[in-house]
């Protein structure tokens, strides 16, 4: 079996986790979960980096000891993962005994081969990114990375003999051009070795707090050293047991190193020289990613533009921050973190186009076709319509693996995101909903049926890793139960006919309130600590489901044989008639209210807002059928409750006595909100 190990940078815990953390931690899951669905043995690490002089000064700060300082903050950073619902298979801590082991092996063997010395440090370290910068890389005095104060530091210290591996890692940048990704921080790195490189200082007399130099306790090591070596020691190196000395031969050399774009030189020029030094097999590859902004600038707890994860996993769910960070972020590049960018994908990309696809789907095979996933006609489905949605979906599933690969996850969903779109076109060509009335047209009913679940199927199981929760929740309704190595063999065409569908469940419903409703439920409502979550936990969002506007009653039915004799009508003014505001709306969803045979529930946009309305036609259109339809309604009436519903509006429709309403509409297509005179 194909091994694949993948590591988040372990985290360092001067300050508490943000959404920064949360998003290197979601890609690695993401990619971890879909290498699982190949059918590869998958191992994935994170953790958090505690020593250093930073740590030591936070823990001051905070008038803690620094044990009692770093078990306090290492454990938010392990709490998040289950809110977060990661698949991680370990998390190490740089304190614990088997990492102490690991450095001082890697330490030893690296002084032995020669390429540790011991001389005196003179010059400028800064505290916050733990690096020593040359004085001719200063900016205007500062780090050239993080833009903070520099310390002038003069001790005695060990040195790794870094300048003796400048050719050897320009040799193999230029063997392995995918070794760090993307291409604009390769060129970095490469230009930054081209430079020339300096030995470097890897060890501390001036604080305590770090993993103690081998035969000479009056040092600390550097705390790249030490940290870096977290890789190998949680798959057993400098162990002495034997099954653990195993897991190292099987997992390393680490297939990816997914990190920030701060900290790519430490782990693309120090942590293979150190790996060179040792004779040890380099990582594969070193992944880094961009930041997420607000306001134009990376979060940071000191400039106040930090948020956690927790309030929008509360507002959201899971599953639907996590797609938002992925199909929101191009890899490699920044990207800008928006209440209003958020609330747009949830209501457009989850609950309209694919929450309203599932429910379609689903529900028609429940009402249509007993519950059972049809068996279509072979001749239909060579169909050109037929023949194409399968084409897209094989293509798909090569996409979204390649995309996967090249971290771009992106790329995965906006693609997935395609497909559902052409499915929902597909279903509004087809018209099942119609064909359900026909019995004559049976076969071709249960091909479309047939060829939406189908997609769907597939489109699940694509989802798995981004969306775990969601996806497996839409293969349950389909009546399926998820593989652990669910992509292998994946192909169109496959779902078995006679399969039982099971219970169709909302996946998103729309959230109706603005983003000034959310912010300010955030400052109600603090999310002070994370909460355990299981890895089962809903998708649906805790947000409470809030009407953005009132809904109106559709007029009461007349009584049977009533007749509307011109004559008899009282005559308004046109003063009077411009009173009644009629606008053109565009049915967003469409439902049946429970326990009555008439009412649809109607979310509709009338170009000034989005507001729900009750309308009865139910005996007359099927909901699927009226979703995305241009619509007349009276936007001025007073609300009403029906069934419990309060509704604002009224959905204009004519019939004859005693008939099926009939919707008002127009030859061509008009703008929500234009006006109806």
């Amino acid at each position: 079996m194909t091994r694949f190990y993948i590591s988040t940078p372990i985290y360092y815990i001067n300050a508490e986790p943000h959404l920064g953390h949360a998003y290197t931690t979601m890609v690695a899951d993401a990619v971890a979960r879909a290498h699982r669905l190949m059918g590869e043995d998958v191992f994935f690490l994170t953790g958090t980096d505690e020593h250093g002089q930073k740590v030591e000064r936070a823990a001051q700060r905070a008038g803690l000891r620094v044990p009692a300082f770093a078990d306090a903050v290492a454990e938010k950073f392990r709490a998040l993962l289950p809110l977060l619902n990661a698949s991680n298979d370990d998390f190490i801590r740089t304190t614990e005994a088997r990492h102490y082991a690991s450095v001082q092996a890697l330490w030893r063997r690296v002084r032995d081969r020669g390429y540790l010395y011991k001389g005196q440090y003179s010059g400028w370290y800064c505290t916050v990114d733990e690096v020593f910068v040359p004085e001719t890389q200063l900016v205007n005095g500062r780090c050239p990375i993080c833009g903070n104060a520099v310390e002038k530091i003069s001790e005695e210290s060990y040195f790794f003999r870094l300048s003796a591996f400048q050719q050897a890692l320009l040799e193999h940048y230029h063997r392995q051009p995918d070794f760090v990704t993307p291409a604009i921080r390769r060129n970095e790195m490469i230009a930054f070795l081209e430079a020339g490189l300096e030995d470097l200082s890897v060890s501390r007399t001036s604080f305590t707090w770090g993993i103690p130099v081998p035969d000479d306790p009056a040092h600390v090591m550097y705390v790249w050293f030490d940290a870096l070596t977290n890789y190998m020691t949680a798959v057993g190196y400098g162990a002495l047991e034997p099954e653990r000395r195993a897991t190292f031969e099987r997992y390393w050399p680490a297939d990816v190193h997914l990190i920030g774009k701060e900290i790519v030189r430490q782990h693309a020029i120090y942590w293979p020289a150190f790996l060179l030094a040792a004779d040890l097999p380099l990582p594969r590859r070193v992944v880094s990613h961009g930041w997420w902004l607000m306001d134009g600038a990376k979060m940071s707890k000191s400039k106040g533009n930090v948020a956690r994860p927790h309030e929008y996993i509360a507002r959201f769910g899971l599953d639907a921050l996590r797609y938002f960070m992925f199909r929101e972020m191009v890899f490699g590049q920044d990207a800008n973190f928006a209440d209003e960018a958020i609330l747009t994908r949830y209501n457009a990309d989850l609950a309209n186009d694919f929450g309203n696809l599932v429910s379609r789907a689903t529900t028609l095979i429940h009402r249509a076709c007993e519950g059972r996933v049809p068996a279509p006609a072979a001749a239909l489905l060579a169909r050109p319509e037929e023949a194409h949605l399968r084409e897209s979906t094989a293509r798909l599933i090569t996409q979204v693996v390649e995309a996967i690969r090249s971290f771009q996850l992106s790329v995965a969903l906006r693609d997935t995101w395609e497909v559902i779109a052409e499915t929902n076109r597909y279903l509004v060509t087809r018209e099942p909903w119609k064909l359900a009335k026909a019995p004559d047209r049976h076969e071709e009913l249960a091909a479309s049926l047939y060829v939406a679940a189908d997609t769907l199927r597939i489109v699940a199981e694509l989802l798995r890793p981004f969306m775990p929760v969601t996806a497996e929740r839409t293969l349950a309704m389909l009546g399926l139960t998820p593989s652990p190595d669910g992509w292998r063999g994946l192909e169109p065409g496959t779902l078995k006919a006679g399969t039982v569908l099971g219970e169709t469940v909302p996946l998103f419903p729309r959230i109706e309130l603005s983003v000034e409703d959310l912010r300010q439920m955030s400052t109600d409502t603090p999310v002070s600590s994370a909460p355990a979550v299981s890895t089962q936990t809903s998708a649906v969002p805790a947000v409470p489901t809030v009407e953005s506007a009132v809904i109106a009653a559709s007029p009461a039915p007349e009584p049977p044989g009533t007749a509307r004799v011109a004559a008899q009508v009282e005559k308004i003014s046109i003063d009077d008639f411009m009173k009644v505001e009629l606008r053109v709306a565009k049915v967003l969803t469409a439902e049946r209210v429970p326990k009555s045979k008439k009412l649809l529930k109607l979310h509709v946009d009338t170009g000034a807002d989005q507001r729900t309305i009750v309308a009865g036609i139910a005996e007359a259109y099927e909901p699927e059928s009226i979703v995305g339809r241009t619509i007349v309604v009276v936007a001025n009436l007073q609300p009403a409750k029906l069934m419990g519903i309060e509704s604002n509006g009224m959905v204009l429709a004519g019939s004859l006595d005693g008939g099926e309403p009939v919707l008002v509409g127009f030859d061509q297509p008009l703008a929500p909100g234009a006006r109806v005179r």
